[in-house]
């Protein structure tokens, strides 16, 4: 961190993504002044979260629905609300910058904090140019940054690329190449049904697929939220709330069946120099592994205050499920079961909430 002045504040929201910009806004709503009161921090250079980053052939068709930020309707800021085949990277960066400015977010950016320690009765804030202190921390720095890659026997040998979702920018990069496509989440499928339209694709999941018929309505969206509540209340590390929904079985889903891409592998058990290799024996040339593999909660700088279970988890209470059992004037917002959009709005409400409460503040 340059410099010695730090800036002090009551309430740190570090995250400008559904969850942190839903804490923004209730705490606004409570008459907190910005930049007085609480301040937004956000490592990215514009609004738009993680969905920014994304691939431009994600479209609104096919992401899990995108639920409204409060008082204000996602649908009602697109240019053709019945429009489908909108690109996500545009849509949703849109509707938080719009959000912001209607509400007087003001997001300090592109600050990354890169540390977060205790000093009793203050949290120090540092970032590469600026520091802060605050009372309490609302956490919502989500998880596309910290993508996860698990370790294979021989992965160090392999000649060609290995790469992750997160790498993934338009299918025509593989053409010519055989990619391995490894995971069974929802990305795994759009971005096989991609690549499989214009190369060749081997399928590898650790364990079946489980695909959901119907539609993906609030009510197994609260289900599947609850079931990824209860293991943080274990501190167990998170599932996915994606890996307890099921995959949809839409026209995309039909049609890669209908071409044979469909065809799943189970794990191959070690990485060769020029392919995998099964524990049976059997291998495959590849030029290309992309890993699907999901990601960690992105809290490396909370790792001087935030305790790890002993299995990696964080312990996790409050009512839904955000507050840090062993330092509760933390909350995560945007993890475990607030992972989603479904569970992010009402995740940050409750953080503020109990936060105010647990510090003993008023406005």
């Amino acid at each position: 961190m340059a410099g010695s002045i730090r800036y002090k504040t009551k309430i740190a929201v570090i995250g400008a993504g559904q969850a942190g910009l839903s804490a923004a806004y209730h705490l606004k709503k409570l008459g907190w002044e910005i930049g007085r009161d609480f301040i937004i921090l956000d490592d990215a250079p514009h609004a738009g979260g993680a969905w920014q980053d994304r691939w431009d052939s994600l479209t609104l068709s096919t992401v899990n629905r995108i639920h409204d930020l409060p008082s204000m309707s996602f649908e009602e800021t697109l240019a053709n609300p019945q429009a489908t085949e909108v690109q996500a990277n545009i849509a949703v960066p849109h509707y938080f910058d719009l959000y912001e400015k209607t509400f007087g977010l003001k997001v300090f950016r592109p600050l990354k904090v890169e540390r977060v320690s205790l000093h009793e009765p203050l949290f120090y804030i540092d970032t590469a140019s600026t520091a802060f202190s605050a009372h309490g921390i609302i956490n919502g720095t989500g998880t596309w940054l910290n993508p996860y890659i698990p370790v294979y026997p021989g992965a160090e040998t392999f000649e060609g690329e290995q790469l992750h979702t997160q790498d993934f920018k338009t299918a025509s990069y593989f053409k010519g190449k055989h990619v391995i496509v490894v995971g069974g989440g929802i990305s795994a499928i759009q971005l096989l049904d991609q690549i499989s339209q214009v190369t060749t694709t081997t399928w590898v999941t650790r364990r079946p697929p489980v695909f959901r018929a119907g539609p993906f309505d609030d009510a197994a969206g609260h289900e599947a939220v609850a079931m990824v509540e209860e293991r943080v209340r274990k501190g167990l590390p998170p599932l996915s709330v994606v890996s307890v929904t099921g995959l949809p079985v839409n026209d995309s889903v039909k049609q890669m069946e209908a071409r044979g891409v469909l065809h799943r592998l189970p794990m191959f058990s070690e990485i060769t120099k020029d392919g995998v290799k099964w524990a049976d024996g059997a291998e495959k040339k590849a030029d290309v592994i992309l890993w699907n593999t999901g990601f960690k909660g992105a809290l490396d700088h909370l790792a001087a205050v935030v305790p790890r279970e002993e299995g990696g988890g964080i312990l996790i209470d409050g009512r839904l499920a955000t507050r840090v059992a062993k330092q509760p004037r933390i909350h995560l917002v945007g993890y475990g079961p607030s992972a989603s959009t479904i569970g992010a709005n009402r995740a940050g409400r409750a953080a503020v909430q109990e936060l105010i409460e647990t510090l003993g503040l008023s406005k």
